[in-house]
């Protein structure tokens, strides 16, 4: 049977029919576009209100416990380990606190050349504890770690980084060692650290978590501590005493700090 063919009142049921249908496709179509257009515009809005020079960034690993999630910009702190009546470890008349502040200091000077922001915690050879002037506490060696957490809370940075010289009992060990917090993008910064600093000692270490550190349990934002090689050992200790390869390791945790950067 053709259309045609059909009774007036069926054609007439029948276009009306296709008349609603149609009109209910069209309707339905407005509504999920709308829709569409609407939480568009709620994602624009809430990306807006994100100042321009800061990036939202969480824990980098699932099944973590992650740190607060917080705006942060590229800032970075270099922490200059020990310093002043602190020495740190040693070996005869080489202390650890000239070695981390010399390297340090070039960091510093890497990556404002490479126009990262940076902040450098000691420029001299004195205690952070004697601007400790808030902490209860007596012991000169918890002023000095707390003083260096609170700038980390006190300035909008993006990491801490932690520069040290370790020291062992058997003098063969080696080697640059990256300690990390329990925390993805920590560990990450760790493992790019430690994979530029291998190649120039000639080892193959992994980082490792830094359980029982005070900085690394404390500090909120990702942290690492740098222990740049083995004063004990005289290869490393050469490495680490001489400006110019005092320099190449700064160079090449500078070169990491890049490379953890451009991941965010």
């Amino acid at each position: 049977m053709t259309r045609n063919s059909l009774p007036n009142h069926l054609k007439w049921i029948i276009g009306a029919l296709c008349v609603l249908l149609l009109g209910t496709a069209v309707m339905m179509t407005g509504t999920a576009v709308y829709a569409q257009s609407t939480s568009i515009r709620t994602d624009e809005q809430h990306i807006f209100r994100i100042p321009d020079n800061h990036i939202a960034v969480d824990t980098v690993l699932p099944g973590e416990q992650p740190l607060p999630n917080v705006f942060l910009s590229k800032l970075v702190l270099i922490d200059a380990g020990h310093g002043g009546i602190d020495g740190g470890t040693s070996h005869g008349d080489v202390l650890e606190k000239h070695i981390n502040l010399a390297i340090a200091q070039k960091l510093y000077l890497h990556l404002k050349a490479r126009g990262i922001p940076v902040i450098l915690n000691r420029t001299g050879d004195y205690a952070l504890s004697d601007d400790n002037r808030w902490s209860a506490t007596r012991s000169r060696h918890r002023k000095d770690l707390a003083q260096r957490r609170q700038l980390s809370e006190e300035i909008p940075v993006s990491m801490f980084v932690s520069i040290h010289v370790n020291w062992a009992k058997n003098n063969a060990a080696r080697g640059p060692v990256v300690l990390h917090q329990n925390e993805g993008r920590s560990r990450m910064l760790a493992r790019i650290i430690q994979d530029s600093l291998n190649p120039m000692f000639g080892t193959w270490f992994e980082p490792e978590i830094g359980k029982t550190y005070y900085l690394l349990r404390r500090v909120q934002q990702p942290a690492v501590i740098v222990e740049a090689g083995f004063i004990s050992n005289a290869r490393d200790r050469a490495l680490l005493t001489h400006p110019r390869t005092q320099s190449q390791i700064a160079s090449r945790i500078s070169d990491a700090i890049v490379h953890y950067q451009a991941l965010f």
